[in-house]
């Protein structure tokens, strides 16, 4: 019987295992939607190791890791908003990535990884802010029962192929 999944707030020693998880997990989500070569221009610059253990050393940036039986299976990473839309001011938060690997989908981790960061990012008075795929649904309706709207679109870059990702915002209040 497998043990219960656990989360903790990671390190700046786990920025290793977050690249790993992150690309792993963005490979298993998307990977069939791009060409080979747009994949691979992509992730050879996306998950830099000596940035992500940066931004955890910062205390701007922090991040979550779900764990079952000692390995990672899923994490999310919030920061300060990078989002390109004119609204956006110093000290808005973003949800920049929340993943699960498929394997562990679907019983509830997901929401934990979320309240978890949400716990973080809320600040009286402070905007958040959320990029998601214009065709995870899912996701987006996840995203609306938490408060957060479409402010905007803009497109996202993977390789030479450019997939168009919505801007969703919850003011604060």
């Amino acid at each position: 019987m497998a043990a219960a999944a656990s989360i903790r707030r990671a390190t700046p020693e786990d920025a290793g295992v977050l690249c790993a998880l992150a690309e792993r997990t963005f490979v298993e989500t998307f990977g069939h939607l791009y060409p080979p070569q747009d994949l691979a221009d992509y992730l050879a610059t996306a998950y830099p190791l000596e940035l992500q253990r940066q931004q955890l050393q910062s205390g701007d940036y922090a991040a979550w890791l779900l764990e079952q039986d000692g390995a990672a299976v899923g994490f999310a990473f919030a920061g300060p908003c990078g989002l390109p839309h004119a609204q956006v001011q110093a000290g808005d938060g973003e949800l920049k990535r929340l993943y699960v690997l498929r394997s562990h989908q679907s019983g509830g981790h997901g929401g934990r990884l979320f309240a978890a960061a949400l716990d973080w990012l809320q600040t009286p008075g402070r905007t958040l802010w959320i990029g998601v795929w214009s065709e995870n649904f899912g996701a987006q309706r996840f995203y609306a029962r938490h408060g957060f709207v479409q402010a905007g679109a803009y497109e996202f870059p993977v390789g030479a192929t450019r997939d168009r990702e919505f801007i969703l915002r919850r003011q604060p209040g």
